[in-house]
């Protein structure tokens, strides 16, 4: 394809556009989005594409694909990098360098207008009026911080509805981890010190309260209470516990995220480290994806305009390399933060050991992603090589069918490439037709027959061709896929169906591919793999079975009864925990619902108990 017409199609762009900042949007004749730019000046920058002689030949690329050419203005550049953060991250083009597996960051929360405030952990927008510590790098961090702060200072974990519903300390109490405001076990007051010394530990004034611990432990002894002398002894082993798993912050950095960039081999990882109340917080690694020969710099800061743009920003932000974005960004991120964020590379003593730190950890994490993709790589080829397959596979789609009796029933698609299972490409397919419900061929013929149709009409990347099938099935399941992909016209996109031994026996299987029958040896790599990809094909679809089944039992016994509309639907659900104990729970426990009158507690009781 020649790059002239994209050329040309950015020249007539040019001529209509004026001179303001924003973004572009490059599109193919399927409308697909093949890149997203800012610009301080769009037409400016557009013209360097028609008229550099010697483009990179992963622009070259694009502009041969490029029909398409849509622009719009900002009002300034930092209004454009945002909104170019925005687009990648929603569109995921395939010529930019795109940040991957970007979650929300879990934070700790205690309420503040509550009477009894609760240590909670959660995630999304800071909507509710409270205190907020965070953000730590895994939930795996937030819930041991959680569970060390409760037994430091005995706060209740329990929601609201469990709270309210207690006429006895639930075993937090006995194992001196809670305080049993629910039950009475604590005044008011003494409770709102104890979310005090909460509230300010976790800001990283510590020492004045494990002095006031000491000193109470003390008078205890004195007094002879040695109950409440165990206790508090107790509680400062605690404290002396996540102080020294916080020793490794020894840079005295406040409030900083520490992001160092690593790259070899054409691959990049990027370490962050979160810094709050001069504690460490944890870490991440990231592995964008970009063109192997593109600049740490400009990568560096393409994540940190995607990494941010839905993150609460800390004050400062610890770089390992310079990055001539750093202005534009420093302005961006204040102007949205309304406080001053400054972007620096590490410069002092103690900010470069942290910043090393980081960096040696992305060059750790980068070099075991490599030695992973490689060896995935080897299984895939291996793979290729014992059923003589005639592509090359870079992308596996496994498919397993789950029900009972026919009820509830589900197909389960996994993905599996070579940076291992790709959760992202994990799909879900309820079955629709009542007449396959319990026919596992015909509910594989409905699962693959969707599944290839959808993406034979929409060619987006989420929806992209495999190159290879693994059905979980013996020599008919092989039969009904291959005709349903030939019916589609997919003659050429190989299957491989998967049967149990006999006693379904591991490591027994038998392999159907292309008319002909495979074994392998008990001891093959490739067996194990494949086992691998079925079992985990199998776990996910039971999985969903079992989230489809459980949604709809509670629907069917609950949804039946007039008057029990979503709000009583919930409460019930919350105090007994599931539909089949609202079944079996007797008329007084009903009645001790909250939002649950007797009358309708009665209705409930009847429903389930009159013969």
């Amino acid at each position: 394809m020649s790059i002239e017409k994209g050329k040309e199609i950015i020249r007539k762009k040019i001529l209509n556009l004026t001179n303001n900042p924003g973004v572009y949007r490059m599109l193919s004749d399927k409308n697909e989005i093949l890149y997203v730019g800012k610009a301080k000046n769009i037409p400016n920058r557009l013209k360097s594409y028609v008229s550099d002689s010697h483009l990179p030949i992963r622009t070259e690329r694009m502009l041969s694909l490029t029909r398409k050419l849509e622009t719009t203005t900002t009002t300034n550049e930092s209004e454009a990098l945002l909104l170019e953060a925005n687009l990648i991250k929603k569109h995921k083009p395939r010529f930019n360098i795109l940040l991957r597996d970007d979650k929300s960051f879990p934070y700790i929360f205690i309420g503040q207008k509550d009477k009894w405030p609760q240590l909670t952990k959660l995630r999304g927008k800071k909507n509710r009026e409270g205190y907020y510590f965070g953000p730590f790098a895994s939930v795996g961090s937030a819930n041991w911080t959680i569970k060390i702060l409760q037994k430091i200072f005995l706060l209740r974990v329990c929601d609201d509805t469990v709270f309210k519903n207690r006429d006895r300390a639930c075993i937090l109490y006995q194992i001196r981890r809670c305080s049993a405001p629910c039950v009475g076990k604590i005044e008011e007051e003494n409770y709102k010190d104890l979310v005090g010394d909460a509230v300010d530990f976790i800001s990283g004034k510590s020492q004045r309260i494990q002095k006031n611990l000491s000193t109470e432990m003390e008078k205890a002894s004195e007094d002879l209470d040695y109950e409440k002398a165990a206790i508090l002894r107790d509680r400062i082993k605690a404290l002396t516990q996540i102080q020294s798993s916080q020793k490794i912050n020894q840079t005295n950095l406040k409030e900083a995220d520490v992001v160092s960039i690593f790259k070899e081999s054409g691959k990049t990882c990027v370490q962050v480290f979160f810094f709050r109340s001069k504690q460490n917080w944890g870490n991440q690694a990231y592995f964008p994806k970009h063109d192997p020969d593109e600049k740490e710099e400009k990568i560096l800061s393409s994540f940190l305009g995607q990494f941010y743009e839905n993150k609460t920003l800390p004050k400062l932000v610890l770089l390992n390399i310079e990055i001539n974005e750093k202005i534009l960004l420093e302005k961006t991120f204040s102007s949205r933060e309304k406080k001053e964020i400054i972007i620096k590379k590490a410069s002092t003593k103690d900010e470069k050991i942290v910043s090393k730190m980081a960096e040696k950890n992305a060059k750790q994490s980068l070099t075991q992603k490599i030695l992973e993709t490689e060896s995935n790589s080897k299984l895939i080829d291996n793979l290729a090589d014992k059923f003589n397959l005639k592509f090359n596979v870079n992308l596996i789609e496994v498919y397993d069918n789950s029900h009972i009796q026919g009820s509830d029933s589900v197909g389960a698609l996994i993905a599996f490439g070579k940076d291992g299972f790709l959760k992202k490409r994990y799909r879900k397919f309820n079955i629709k037709s009542e007449t396959v419900k319990g026919d596992d061929y015909g509910m594989m013929k409905e699962v693959l027959r969707r599944r290839f149709s959808r993406a034979l009409k929409d060619e987006s990347s989420t929806k992209a061709m495999p190159d290879l099938v693994l059905i979980d099935g013996g020599k008919g399941q092989y039969s009904v896929s291959r005709e349903i992909l030939n019916d589609l016209g997919l003659h050429e996109l190989p299957i491989i169906a998967i049967a149990k031994g006999k006693n379904r026996n591991a490591g027994d299987e038998t392999f159907f591919h292309d008319g002909k029958l495979f074994k392998f040896k008990k001891n093959d790599p490739t067996l194990f793999f494949l086992q691998r990809l079925r079992d985990e094909s199998h776990r996910f679809a039971v999985s969903t079975h079992r989230a489809r089944r459980s949604k709809n039992l509670s629907k069917s016994l609950l949804d039946q009864i007039s008057g029990i509309g979503r709000g009583r639907k919930r409460a019930l659900l919350n105090h007994f925990g599931s539909a089949k104990s609202v079944e079996v729970a007797s008329f007084e426990d009903l009645k001790s619902v909250e939002g649950i009158e007797e009358k309708v507690a009665k209705k409930i009781h009847d429903f389930f108990h009159d013969n």
